[in-house]
């Protein structure tokens, strides 16, 4: 695929244009019906939106996991209908009743778009900015996988070349996360990546001059962007022609991102609605519909209408794009047979298949060494890298405290930098202070595919990925989390850095797996059982957040159990267990200890590591029971965070030792012993938990 244009003059006639207006009336349709949703922006995005689909994407609207593929993010996903209406007039699988069905119950066309829900959608997008941290991913993934597969390639030949296109509005590009991700990528010289700016001047305030007024063109030029701004027609109309041209000078420039502002109107050419805040999220009424009709030359009596040679025109994508598929496929037919071993492991990739013997090299620590697991992650995920190409991330700057990476001796940077370590694929990649867009930058490398991620910071700074992180889990990308310093544990730096609430929070997202493993052998197994679940045979992926000590833990015999979630570390002796302490991390050997002086006591004590209660609820009822008895009503939860998680598990007669307040600046071992996490209290409240279970 060449990357240079080959002319700058765009073919557009009256069916074209026709297509655009109708893809105008059909989102002020749609929006009408409903009663709710963005008109505005999707009416005056059309010629852009238009241009991208039927003029410059390479894609193939039959087959939409098409590797070869163009990607096209929407980050201003409110204006959803930008999106819908082009997959429609392009045949990608939506008809006309899924616009009549905008926003409704069971619909193919939610209020925004939402990935693996509607084909062509290429990630879910809406909180604002992180459609353009996902694009910015995408783009790093793409060059990634080049350096996998086709790496000697000269630059706009490989099949592995595409681009990937993303549309922000004034929200986006206010949210802090893309300015985050827009520093990363002019820093990566990311040149696959073109960014349209819907740059209308209104958000749901009124006029952005209520909070904006910043050069952004300026901004995107210091961030290292290729930029450009492309004016309106007289009319007020966004220009396609100019657009198109924009986008081929974008095209050309391989050594940079691109920022491309499109001065637009919101809801052009609606005769009174234009240009004003209630057009971003109101429908327009039936008489300013009818109206905006008139102006197009729609019978303003009609709705949802689309002539038949305009659809048949749109469609024409269709044959288009298995003429694009065609040409590809025969390049990569070349590529496969020049490269007969790196198409194998691109098969295997593809596969979502893990190389022959990968689990063999994932290192067995010995048994009552003291070792941090972040110390432990660090080894095992070296080893893994030797033996599997795909995998690779870093860190927010913290890869020396987190363990990330991967490869001292390549790092993920551009051609150009003065770094000796400097690799456009390398396997380390330096996310920078920049925790947010690091997080939708790894949701964007997984849903581009071929690749495996993993990004890392302190536990506590998942406060800054939230959004990015419940992204993850809503779209169940297998996106692993590396957050280190996970407790009071780490000491001196005191409460702003030390997480309290952030397990119980974490652990509140759905389809989120939090893994706090005990002891350096089952951060081993957590590594393995996390890769398990990329293959395609467990269907959905999830994401996975290992919560990692700073300081030294006793290590443990490994127990592959410890996969299932919840485990028996240490079986009662003496008889059935009277009492069963569950805890988690760095409090495991708090528990051990406190059994140690139960079990001198007389009373038989059962250990169990919980180190993922979302793997342990997996497992049938017949397993957990055999963990915690439900005739053992005596049980004490051990949990250096607030105590939300383990109410259900210990029931009305148990006990949490747990914190429920912040911590303090202070030695690891003189907090924990402040706050409660002694063998001696966890064994006095296996006491209480015993007398109140014989009530």
């Amino acid at each position: 695929m060449s990357t240079k244009p080959t002319t700058t003059d765009l073919e557009w006639t009256e069916l074209d244009q026709r297509a655009v207006d109708t893809a105008r009336v059909l989102a002020a349709d749609a929006v009408q019906k409903v009663g709710n949703g963005h008109p505005g922006t999707a009416m005056s995005l059309a010629p852009a939106a238009y241009t991208l689909f039927q003029k410059v994407m390479r894609h193939d609207p039959a087959d939409t996991q098409w590797v070869g593929r163009d990607r096209f993010v929407l980050s201003a996903g409110h204006s959803s209908l930008t999106l819908y209406t082009q997959l429609y007039l392009g045949g990608f699988g939506l008809e006309l009743d899924d616009l009549k069905a905008f926003r409704t119950w069971g619909s193919k066309t939610p209020g925004h778009p939402e990935y693996g829900h509607t084909e062509g959608v290429e990630t879910t997008t809406g909180p604002l900015g992180q459609g353009v941290a996902n694009a910015v991913g995408m783009a790093m993934a793409a060059r990634y996988e080049r350096g996998l597969f086709d790496p000697d390639a000269a630059k706009g030949e490989s099949p592995f070349d595409h681009f990937i296109y993303c549309i922000a509005g004034d929200g986006c590009l206010q949210e802090g996360i893309s300015a985050e991700a827009s520093s990363m990528a002019g820093h990566q010289k990311l040149g696959n990546l073109i960014l349209l700016w819907d740059d209308n001047h209104i958000s749901i305030e009124g006029d952005t001059e209520t909070a904006v007024s910043e050069d952004t063109v300026k901004r995107y030029e210091a961030y290292g962007w290729h930029v450009q701004r492309v004016e309106p027609k007289a009319d007020g109309d966004l220009d396609p022609a100019a657009i198109y041209a924009a986008i081929q000078e974008a095209k050309s420039v391989t050594d940079r991102p691109s920022f491309i502002a499109m001065r637009s109107i919101i809801a052009w050419p609606a005769p009174n609605a234009q240009n004003t805040e209630a057009a971003h999220g109101s429908a327009l009424g039936d008489e300013e519909v009818a109206a905006t009709k008139r102006v197009l030359g729609f019978d303003p009596e009609k709705t949802f209408e689309v002539a038949d040679e305009v659809l048949a025109h749109t469609r024409g994508a269709l044959e288009r794009g298995r003429a694009a598929r065609d040409a590809w496929e025969k390049s990569f037919q070349a590529w496969r047979e020049a490269n007969p071993e790196r198409a194998a492991e691109y098969d295997r990739i593809a596969r979502g298949e893990l190389p022959t013997g990968w689990d063999e090299k994932i290192p067995v620590f010995e048994a009552g060494k003291s070792v941090a697991t972040r110390a432990a992650s660090g080894k095992v995920l070296q080893a893994l890298g030797e033996v599997v190409p795909e995998l690779w991330g870093g860190s927010a700057d913290l890869a020396g405290s987190n363990n990330t990476t991967i490869d001292k001796t390549s790092s993920f940077l551009p051609e150009g930098n003065p770094l000796p370590e400097a690799n456009p694929y390398g396997r380390t990649v330096h996310f920078g202070i920049r925790e947010h867009s690091m997080g939708a930058e790894l949701n964007g490398i997984t849903l581009h595919g071929n690749t495996r991620a993993y990004g890392g910071t302190f536990l506590v700074f998942s406060d800054y990925m939230r959004n990015a992180v419940r992204l993850s889990a809503l779209m169940h990308l297998p996106v692993t989390y590396v957050w280190t310093h996970d407790s009071i544990g780490l000491g001196e730096d005191g409460p702003t850095h030390q997480p309290v609430e952030h397990l119980a929070s974490l652990r509140a997202i759905p389809g989120l797996n939090v893994v706090r493993p005990a002891d350096a052998n089952e951060t081993a197994i957590a590594w393995r059982e996390i890769h398990r679940r990329w293959t395609k045979e467990y269907g959905k992926g999830a994401p996975h957040a290992l919560a990692l000590t700073r300081q030294g833990v006793p290590t443990y015999e490994p127990d592959d159990d410890a996969a299932r979630g919840g485990y028996v570390l240490l079986e009662a002796e003496g008889g059935e267990p009277q009492v069963v302490l569950i805890a988690t991390g760095s409090e495991v050997h708090v528990a051990v200890e406190a059994r140690e002086q139960l079990q001198a006591d007389g009373v038989p004590t059962r250990v169990v590591s919980m180190p993922c209660v979302e793997w342990f609820e997996e497992q049938d009822q017949g397993y957990r029971d055999s963990v915690l008895p439900p005739a053992v009503r005596a049980r004490v939860a051990v949990e250096a965070g607030v105590g939300l998680t383990w109410h259900k598990y210990v029931g009305d007669a148990g006990r949490i030792v747990s914190l429920e307040h912040f911590g303090a600046s202070a030695d690891a071992k003189v907090l924990f012993r402040e706050f409660g996490f002694t063998a001696e209290n966890v064994a006095a409240k296996a006491r209480e938990s015993l007398t109140a279970a014989q009530r």
